[in-house]
């Protein structure tokens, strides 16, 4: 090695040593920031009604298919198709002249029995005639009497009404077919749509859990005055009217598990239509002692385990893991892992880090942006 050479690298190992000295002796960078601010949220238990959401589906009060009762051909319809009936309304014409011919000869026939009924009266007390041949012409007149009144029932039959009042479907005849009362020819449906029920679901856990948490009293009976159901139309819109539970039903689908209940819905404006599917939000009870936090304070990890940052009283940050339960709007039900008086971090995580020092500040959920995550359905 030449002098130049060894010139050189002893010029670059003071260099080294020159950087190291001064890394050594250098203060720590900004020693004297003030503490991050956080933003907290008070863990405070609250009332929470138990929801349940539930699908199911859109069902008439009452179905009624309206079916020929004689025989004739149809002469005439009264009726708009989708329209709106009333009961007794007349929808369909039978042609009559056949039942009318039969209605005249069955009085023509009563005439007659009664009047042989009362020619024999005066004598069968006198003798001059049998109390069995008086007694047959009573019985005929009363036969002919019901052949009078059934000839009357089929004749008005031949005028189609309605049997109950509700919304009409289309046409199943035309005018000239030929129905038939052996047959019961289907002539039309109607279906009454106000009220309207919701028939649906729910799994027999749930229902047993239901009753484990009131009879424990961790959750209470709802109010009696608030909306107990509420539905969810196919476009994700809340039907402005709400519903009430009939009935659940006491029996276990084995194939499914599932217990069905019905709730009716008042149904002015008709938008409510049969076969139509929706989700019911079924308020079950409340919750009197419920744990809520901002979606935004909670982390959730790939595993599914979650956790929160909390200010110590020292205001120090501490991780807390916590177990979630359902979604609320923007909050999540804390199951277990909080307190009542817990502070959780639900703004400024980037710079909280577990055990440094932090300046808590009140959390203020005007300022939640539409960065908040949605709820869990």
């Amino acid at each position: 090695m030449g002098r130049k050479d060894w010139l050189q690298n002893l010029g670059v190992l003071g260099l080294v040593w020159l950087a190291a000295g001064c890394h050594r002796g250098s203060p720590p960078a900004h020693p004297n920031l003030p503490p991050p601010q956080v933003d907290v949220v008070v863990v405070e238990p609250r009332s929470l009604p138990v929801t349940t959401e539930l699908p199911g589906r859109i069902d008439p009060v009452r179905v009624a298919t309206v079916s020929a009762r004689v025989d004739g051909v149809v002469l005439h319809q009264e009726f708009d198709q989708g329209s709106d009936v009333t009961n007794g309304q007349v929808l369909f014409r039978i042609d009559p002249a056949p039942y009318q011919a039969a209605l005249d000869s069955a009085r023509a026939s009563l005439t007659q029995a009664q009047a042989l009924m009362q020619r024999y009266e005066p004598l069968v007390g006198i003798n001059a005639v049998s109390r069995q041949n008086y007694d047959n012409a009573v019985s005929a007149a009363g036969q002919a009497r019901a052949a009078q009144e059934i000839a009357a029932i089929n004749l008005s039959y031949c005028t189609v009404t309605a049997p109950i009042s509700g919304r009409i479907g289309a046409a199943l005849v035309t005018e000239g077919a030929l129905v038939s009362q052996a047959a019961a020819t289907p002539l039309a449906v109607i279906q009454q749509m106000d009220p309207i029920y919701f028939d649906f679901t729910e799994a027999s856990s749930e229902v047993l859990k239901l009753r484990r948490e009131l009879e424990a009293g961790n959750w209470q009976s709802p109010p009696p005055d608030e909306p107990k159901l509420i539905l969810v139309l196919p476009d994700g819109t809340v039907y402005s009217h709400p519903g009430k539970l009939l009935f659940t039903d006491v029996t276990v689908d084995p194939s499914s598990g599932m217990v069905t209940l019905r709730a009716e819905f008042p149904n002015p404006d008709g938008i409510l239509l049969p076969g139509m599917f929706g989700v019911g939000r079924l308020q079950q009870a409340v919750a009197p002692q419920t744990i809520l936090v901002p979606q935004r304070g909670v982390v959730i990890e790939p595993n599914g385990s979650a956790s929160v940052m909390l200010v110590t009283p020292e205001d120090k940050v501490q991780p807390q893991p916590v177990k979630l339960g359902a979604a609320s709007g923007t909050d999540w039900i804390v199951e277990s892992g909080l307190k009542a008086g817990d502070r959780v971090i639900v703004n400024g995580l980037q710079k909280a880090q577990p055990g440094m020092k932090v300046q808590p500040m009140p959390f203020k959920p005007a300022e939640v942006g539409s960065n908040a995550p949605p709820a869990r359905s």
